[in-house]
């Protein structure tokens, strides 16, 4: 192994080895575990004698720095714990018995061998060129095959030409901001917060849109040069755009030259009906279309892509490009392999099968005690509560983690407004969920109506 050591110059070589060394292992620059370099390799990159390695290497042995074992060679010792000074900052920071929050899928279920194939087959046949410096846009074999895939499964108008590869969702929306130059984009109340401040840090000013039973609302957008929407199920009531909306929201954007974001967040999870088409095939030409792997695959591939109006494909490949420069090439090209082969269509299918089932469950425990929302589609319910400060302290109490409505407002807390605990029901492994929600019930037994 390589090691960077500096040794002093005033101290002499053995002093000034003992002590780079030992700083190394304080600092946490050598971790528990490593094995240092022979003593004859070291001494001669060092230009001093093997002695004077060995006298060092001794020396930390023996006040515990280092381990030494015949045949082993010499490896940097397991320093003890420093003890927590407030026992109750670990309690705080402890992972809860039971993770009910919503906004992630079951990692578990990642389709590991597939992708192992698909990443197979896609190196085995890719240019020298893909592991150099590539197009922002992204590769153009997963560009293409998100056109057919796009266009069949979510009736997206998607030409390759259009489609811009990013590292998901929040650096698409990023990309969008800095291309409109800030000015005021409207978003849906509630919703993320997270996503509100991507928008403020990107220089834009962000204007509330209500939601009601119907989805978001189109009317008084004033100024605004662009919506952000979440048509397919919206975060965090669950409620889908209504076609009346969708009409106005389009008819909005060609009348005033807006532009609509779609985020097609849970577009592929609906259970009751087929899936609702894409907003972007009612206005191509004033929707901008977001999807990501982060909730059929899983969040740790970072790639997610954005289908574009023909007049914004080149500012974004531009902001792409003084981003990022490009998102990583060998996912994509392992991810165009799986859509071309058909598995992804397979483990989407597989997943709605298992949150279907999963959501089902949810109904049955928690249904006849609560009024439960946004049940239609995608990894979360909303469950009505007259307190839900009291509902979540409770839930926390039995270990149980869940999300809370009155954290999505644009004004929190504010009086009057509708209560209730966003149940994500795609983190739990299959075998705790069932008593995931026993709990989660029987907190809501302990509650008020």
């Amino acid at each position: 192994m390589d090691l960077h050591i500096e040794l002093g110059s005033v101290e002499g070589r053995r002093a000034g080895l003992e002590r780079a060394l030992r700083d190394a292992v304080r600092d946490g620059r050598l971790a528990p575990g490593a094995r240092l370099p022979a003593t004859r390799r070291l001494a001669a990159e060092l230009g001093v004698s093997r002695g004077t390695v060995k006298s060092a290497y001794d020396q930390l042995v023996a006040e515990g720095y280092l381990t030494a074992r015949q045949g082993s060679g010499t490896q940097v010792a397991a320093l003890p714990a420093v003890s927590q000074d407030a026992p109750e900052a670990a309690s705080r920071t402890r992972a809860p018995r039971f993770d009910l929050r919503p906004g992630s899928p079951d990692v578990g279920t990642f389709p590991a061998a597939a992708w192992l194939r698909a990443l197979r087959r896609a190196i085995a046949t890719a240019p020298s060129l893909a592991y150099d410096y590539g197009d922002p846009r992204g590769r153009i074999e997963l560009r293409t095959a998100l056109s057919g895939y796009l266009g069949r499964a979510r009736g997206v108008i998607a030409p390759p030409e259009r489609i811009v590869i990013t590292s998901g969702y929040v650096q698409g929306l990023a990309l969008l901001t800095r291309v409109l130059d800030g000015g005021e984009i409207a978003m849906e109340d509630p919703g993320l917060p997270f996503h509100r401040e991507v928008v403020r840090r990107g220089g834009g000013s962000v204007v509330p849109v209500p939601v009601d039973e119907r989805g978001a609302c189109a009317d008084g957008l004033g100024d605004c040069g662009a919506v952000v929407l979440t048509p397919a199920h919206q975060y965090p009531t669950g409620v889908t755009l209504h076609p009346a909306r969708r009409r106005a929201f389009s008819d909005w954007a060609r009348a005033r030259g807006g532009l609509l974001v779609e985020d097609d967040y849970d577009g592929e999870f609906r259970y009751d009906r087929q899936p609702v088409g894409a907003l972007q095939g009612m206005a191509p030409g004033h929707v901008v279309y977001l999807g990501t792997a982060s909730k059929t695959l899983g969040p740790a591939l970072r790639l997610g892509w954005m289908v574009l109006p023909p007049h914004l494909v080149d500012a974004v490949a531009d902001a792409k490009l003084h981003s990022d420069h490009h998102t990583e090439s060998i996912g994509q090209l392992a991810l165009a392999e799986l859509i071309g082969s058909h598995a992804y269509d397979r483990h989407v299918r597989a997943c709605r099968l298992r949150y279907r089932r999963r959501r089902d469950q949810l109904l049955h425990r928690l249904g006849e005690r609560r009024p439960v929302r946004g049940i239609a589609a995608g990894l979360h319910a909303l469950v009505e509560v007259a307190d839900e400060k009291e509902a979540v302290a409770r839930a926390e109490a039995a270990g149980l983690a869940v999300g809370r409505l009155g954290d999505h407002w644009h004004a929190p807390d504010a009086e009057g407004r509708p209560q209730g605990l966003v149940v994500g029901y795609g983190t739990p492994r299959e075998r705790v969920y069932p008593e995931a929600l026993e709990a989660l019930g029987t907190v809501l037994d302990g509650l008020g109506q």
